[in-house]
């Protein structure tokens, strides 16, 4: 840094470098803030405002009527969202750690041939499963049901959280393990004692992933829930936009409603999943 002096005190210059760094930083927060910024001016803009303003000018009378227009719309389908991925998110990273755990420290013939097995579930599309996943719901007595997206979302969250949870298990020491078999320790109190004291950091890495997938799937939704008063968030967050006319500020309020959860989930639990990041928990 230079310095200059002015009267007897003597100032830093920034380097040019650092100046630069600072003005790009402060550029990129303000490309990726100005999504958010259109979103909101545009929910607290009327109908008619809408017409003579652009995205990204602030309303000169803000009206909150859209965010209660689309609160009284998206109000049922969020609890609907609510009650479908919180059991899904927690069904599939308990079993996603079971079988981690099983894969990695229960020793036993074919365990690599299996993990692969679960593995190729990660690259499955989800087109290529629904017309069988469909016929399979029906013929269980659940299409149109929460349950049906519950048993759909486990059973597709169960391979990612496989992989995690395989990662992280595979940075435990075996002595560990060897350690609590000497003390008379089965395969599921060696699991439950002692694994899972330790989990903490991949189960809220897996917990975050699969609430942020499953919150905001759309397909799975739209094809299982049917015509029904259990449809999702995302798909009343689609009928927002209307057959013939869209109404622009209900639509952007709507979304704003629809990133609350995740936005929570993310506020709650961001600095252990910045731990999980640091700790390998996902390994590049």
């Amino acid at each position: 840094m230079k310095e200059i002096k002015i009267g007897s005190k003597k100032m830093r210059l920034p380097h040019p470098t650092r100046v630069l760094l600072y003005f790009l930083l402060i550029f990129f927060a303000f490309l990726a803030l100005l999504p958010l910024w259109s979103a909101v001016m545009t929910a607290l803009k009327t109908q008619e405002a809408l017409i003579y303003s652009n995205p990204i000018q602030p309303p000169i009378k803000p009206s909150l009527d859209a965010f209660g227009t689309a609160f009284n719309k998206l109000r049922i389908p969020i609890l609907n969202s609510l009650t479908f991925t919180i059991p899904a998110t927690i069904l599939s990273c308990v079993l996603g750690s079971m079988t981690g755990y099983a894969l990695t420290k229960v020793k036993f013939r074919g365990a690599n041939t299996i993990f692969l097995l679960v593995i190729v579930g990660i690259f499955i599309p989800y087109q290529a499963v629904l017309i069988p996943l469909v016929q399979i719901i029906i013929e269980l007595g659940i299409y149109g049901e929460i349950s049906a997206l519950i048993l759909t979302h486990t059973a597709y969250g169960v391979p990612i959280c496989t992989l995690l949870f395989k990662s992280f298990y595979d940075s435990i020491h075996d002595s560990l393990i060897n350690a609590a078999k000497i003390d008379g320790a089965g395969i599921w109190r060696t699991y439950i004692h002692v694994i899972l004291p330790l989990s903490v950091t991949p189960f809220v890495v897996a917990a975050v992933f699969q609430f942020t997938q499953i919150w905001n799937d759309l397909l799975f939704g739209l094809v299982l829930s049917g015509a029904g008063s259990n449809q999702p968030a995302s798909v009343a967050l689609l009928n927002l936009q209307g057959g013939f006319v869209t109404a622009w500020n209900v639509q952007m309020a709507g979304t704003l409603w629809y990133t609350i959860p995740s936005l929570v989930v993310y506020l709650v639990l961001g600095k252990y999943l910045v731990k999980g990041f640091m700790a390998g928990a996902i390994k590049g």
